[in-house]
């Protein structure tokens, strides 16, 4: 099992700090450089930068996507460690000397960035930071990936373990016994919203389920069974669709069924006098996922169906 210790922006660790119960963070690079260091599951590290001396808090590597600059801030919002857009991509201007951003040129909104989504982070005051890796080099710029199962690697997972022992996390106690013993195990990293977005599409190539419109600015990922009824951030309980139909989806005038196929309910012609175009989309089999894994669960369909359809 490995880790990776990543330089951190401190006002960005400050953002973070300052808040409670925070479910997932999008550690972006600004460059736009792809992330392969990990695997899900492994733990993400943030070492603050210069001249601070320390490793402000850890995380559950999730996913990393490369997104348009708008995208990103669509996705995650101020998990992106600020508390509005302008604010994004004034750090953004910061951080890699682009006034262009600062200045909202069209163009660089639309230029990738990375996204390193990291799930379940914890955060450590300042009188409870842990030792940066002692063989830590100063000309380091992107982060370094460390072996858990011994040397400074094994003793940054334990001392981070111990720190966010008394924060009640549901993980972090059989992982921290794992890591006293030696044997470092990966956790199953429970999905943020953005993550779980890009996760949707994804699974489905980009693509709505319904009409398989590939335009990015229109397309949502929808969950079957919304967070706030009991639904969980995974890609079985979602389904990639065009905003309208999205917002069709969560009132009930569509649904799909367990078959697969979308239902559009009578309602819609009752209550707007219209709706020929989604009429037109009933009985339609939506698009599948290539793994069999990630199709929405039949569950979820059938309860989506006999709970929300204004069938």
């Amino acid at each position: 099992m490995r880790g990776f210790v990543a330089p951190t922006d401190h006002g960005w660790y400050q953002f973070f700090l300052a808040r409670s119960a925070v479910e997932e963070v999008n550690f972006w690079r600004p460059g736009g450089l792809n992330f392969q260091a990990l695997r899900p599951g492994e733990p993400f590290f943030f070492k603050l930068k210069a001249p601070h001396q320390g490793i402000g808090g850890f995380g559950v590597f999730a996913r990393f996507a490369q997104l348009p600059v708008w995208r990103a801030w669509e996705v995650f919002g101020e998990a992106n460690g600020v508390p509005d857009e302008r604010a994004f991509r004034e750090r953004l201007a910061r951080l890699t000397g682009n006034q262009a951003v600062r200045d909202m040129v069209r163009d660089d909104r639309d230029r990738p960035i990375g996204c390193v989504s990291i799930a379940q982070p914890i955060f450590f005051p300042p009188d409870e930071w842990v030792p940066i890796p002692a063989d830590w080099k100063r000309n380091i710029v992107s982060g370094r990936a460390y072996d858990l199962t011994g040397g400074e690697g094994a003793r940054l997972w334990r001392e981070c373990l111990e720190r966010a022992e008394q924060k009640a996390v549901e993980w972090v106690d059989e992982s921290l016994d794992g890591a006293r013993h030696g044997k470092p195990q990966t956790i199953v990293p429970r999905l943020g919203q953005g993550a779980f977005r890009i996760a949707v599409l994804d699974a489905y190539d980009g693509a709505c389920a319904v009409t398989t419109e590939h335009s990015l600015p229109v397309l949502e990922a929808a969950h079957i069974r919304p967070w706030g009824m009991g639904g969980e951030h995974v890609v079985r309980n979602g389904l990639p669709l065009r905003r309208d139909l999205h917002s069709l989806f969560d009132l009930g005038y569509v649904t799909v069924r367990p078959d697969h196929r979308l239902a559009v309910s009578g309602a819609l012609r009752k209550d707007y006098e219209n709706g020929r175009a989604y009429y037109a989309l009933a009985e339609r089999e939506i698009l599948l996922p290539h793994n069999p894994a990630d199709w929405p669960s039949a569950e979820l369909l059938d309860w989506h169906a006999s709970t929300v359809f204004r069938g």
